[in-house]
């Protein structure tokens, strides 16, 4: 009976349960990893025997995640493994970029597979007027191989963190085929450098060349670095549960689910919580897999540097998501002529973008208001040869933050948010090289037109644009009056606060419609989205009703946890470097007794139900 209840634990233990997902918030992911680490010291000694148990490990741990779709892991990682090798053996260039080529259709189409299927039917079904209905081809033909209905046909499953092991190969294979690195040995050294558990599912994107020299290495974890490393598991979970999680069931899930029922500044409340929410829950995933891995003697890149101190929407993007950053920049930025020209590839992602813009919108004027805006700025670069470089490197970045975009979800919503991001760059890099006199008197003519114009068009929306870009002129002048009049130095401290707050209500209002299409069937996001965002731009524009300060009463908590956050986040990173080593440095005692307070008073904010991470949808 003992032998049989034992069995049966094991079995649950190795089980796929989709309603308990392994997370970094769970006490079952703790006791997973307790058990994994203990075994990864009988482990650690060999390079290959430590990287051969972390792959099964990650992959038990994916399974756990994602059940049946390990096997799409595992698959792509055997594909690009053999192909890699494939790329190196070949001396021809042509026979190289055959191999090169084969490999990103695979990854690629199986990523437009799971991801993009519903916005192709939906582009088929405009054009030709048909009725296409998706189905989940993949899971038909394995139900008739196993000869079970184990696996759904009625709709396509997004498998978690797919975006981010597809780019991540994606770099491998490219990277391969640049000379840059030389392919991994062998398969379980690849299969480890592919589904390194801690950030698998949500990142950071890792280099090849940035990772897989760490897998020979010997292992090593020094006094300090230990204590690091407890520190940010501690900052994750701190900024997950306390910032993330708190702040989402308690106030912005309940606007945002419908935001017709809350007053306007709610609306504009749950905004701002929302961008101290997405960073808390991305950034503090990020710390825990840093963590965890530099516990595992593996050092991670960083993904996020203080972004809401960004001075400019390029600044925020150096800040945000800085893996995904810099793979954009090198894959597919440069390749389409960067900052030099256009290529082929531009004129392609532009009719693509175009079409796009038609069947998301269902709207044939607003795709042909973005051909006839793609052809304008083609023509002016064409006839202006002195600025063509410029014009040029614009259009490819803002392809770039189009694509950036689509990335995250094929539906209208991800595409204008991107694409107001790419704005927010453009005019940021045309403000930047103009000069300081034609800034300040531009600034102050335009918001004089719009303060007249504002007489005409008494809405509360009019007025909080007219606010901002009343902001963005007070900068101008502030930088004005520093350069040129000589004033003190604070005048210059001034000006910066100035700026982080532009930038950050201007990356704010983005969110709006990246927000809106979050934890959304791709069936059905592209209405529902523009729906949620358009009701929230209603509330927010129409005249205000309630007391501010009563609601600001109600609220208290999540109002405090919000100011808390954000002046947090504001501390100088000199002051955040003593306080992480000052933690290493703790004598161990005392560093499990704070840990120990840590954890119970971290696990008092968690809701009666674990929220998962926001970019596991991604």
């Amino acid at each position: 009976m003992i032998l049989q209840d034992f069995i049966q634990y094991i079995q649950s233990v190795f089980a796929f349960d989709p309603e308990t997902p392994l997370l970094f918030t769970q006490f079952q992911f703790w006791a997973f990893f307790s058990l994994v680490f203990m075994a990864f010291a009988v482990f650690q000694r060999r390079a290959w025997m430590r990287n051969a148990y972390l792959f099964a490990v990650s992959l038990l741990f994916y399974y756990k995640t994602s059940g049946a779709f390990v096997g799409l892991l595992v698959l792509v990682t055997c594909s690009d493994f053999l192909i890699a090798q494939q790329i190196y053996r070949c001396r021809a260039q042509w026979a190289k970029r055959c191999w090169l080529t084969l490999s990103v259709c695979i990854d690629l189409g199986i990523l437009c597979y799971f991801k993009y299927s519903y916005f192709f039917a939906d582009i088929i079904n405009q054009m030709f007027g048909t009725q296409l209905q998706v189905t989940n081809v993949a899971g038909k033909w394995l139900n008739e191989l196993t000869a079970t209905s184990y696996f759904g046909v009625d709709k396509i499953i997004l498998p978690v963190g797919i975006s981010f092991y597809t780019f991540q190969i994606v770099s491998y294979t490219a990277d391969v085929y640049k000379g840059l690195v030389r392919p991994v040995r062998n398969i379980l050294d690849f299969g480890f450098y592919v589904s390194f558990f801690p950030q698998l599912v949500a990142g950071p994107i890792v280099k090849a060349s940035d990772f897989i020299p760490q897998l020979y290495r010997r292992y090593f974890l020094s006094r300090r670095q230990f204590g690091i490393a407890i520190f940010w598991i501690l900052n994750g979970l701190v900024k997950k549960i306390v910032l993330s999680d708190y702040l989402a069931v308690n106030f912005i899930d309940r606007v945002f689910d419908n935001p017709m029922l809350f007053t306007g500044f709610e609306n504009l409340a749950a905004l701002f919580l929302y961008s101290l929410q997405v960073y808390a829950d991305f950034s503090g995933y990020t710390d825990i897999a840093i963590g965890l891995s530099l516990l595992m003697g593996f050092h991670l890149p960083r993904n996020f540097n203080s972004p809401y101190k960004a001075l400019n929407c390029s600044n925020f993007w150096k800040r945000w998501h800085i893996s995904l950053s810099r793979w954009l920049q090198t894959y597919l930025y440069i390749p389409l002529g960067g900052n030099r020209n256009i290529s082929f590839g531009t004129l392609f992602w532009i009719a693509v973008l175009t079409l796009s813009a038609l069947i998301l919108s269902g709207n044939i004027w607003v795709s042909i208001c973005v051909l006839l805006l793609a052809v304008a700025v083609i023509l002016t670069a064409w006839f202006c040869p002195d600025r063509r470089r410029k014009i040029w490197a614009n259009l490819n970045s803002m392809i770039t933050m189009l694509l950036g975009g689509l990335w995250h979800g094929a539906s209208m919503n991800f595409l204008i948010w991107g694409g107001l991001n790419g704005v927010g760059m453009v005019v940021f890099k045309f403000w930047r090289d103009s000069s300081l006199w034609v800034r300040s008197l531009g600034s102050t003519v335009v918001v004089a037109v719009l303060w007249l114009l504002a007489t005409y068009v008494p809405s509360p929306l009019w007025n909080l644009f007219l606010a901002y870009v009343s902001f963005i002129m007070l900068s101008a002048w502030i930088r004005w009056g520093y350069i040129r009049m000589g004033l003190p130095h604070w005048w210059g401290w001034l000006e910066r606060s100035w700026c982080i707050l532009v930038t950050f209500t201007f990356i704010t209002f983005t969110r709006l419609f990246f927000r809106s299409g979050s934890n959304l069937d791709p069936a059905i996001a592209n209405e529902t989205a523009w729906n949620t965002a358009t009701s929230m731009v209603t509330r927010i524009g129409s005249a205000w009703s309630g007391d501010v300060w009563e609601i600001v009463r109600a609220y208290s908590s999540v109002f405090t946890l919000f100011i808390l956050g954000m002046v947090i986040h504001w501390l100088p990173e000199d002051w955040k470097r003593r306080y992480r080593i000052g933690f290493s440095r703790l004598p161990l005692p005392v560093m499990c007794l704070v840990c120990v307070i840590a954890v119970f008073a971290v696990y008092q904010f968690v809701t009666a139900k674990m929220q998962p991470f926001i970019y596991f949808q991604f």
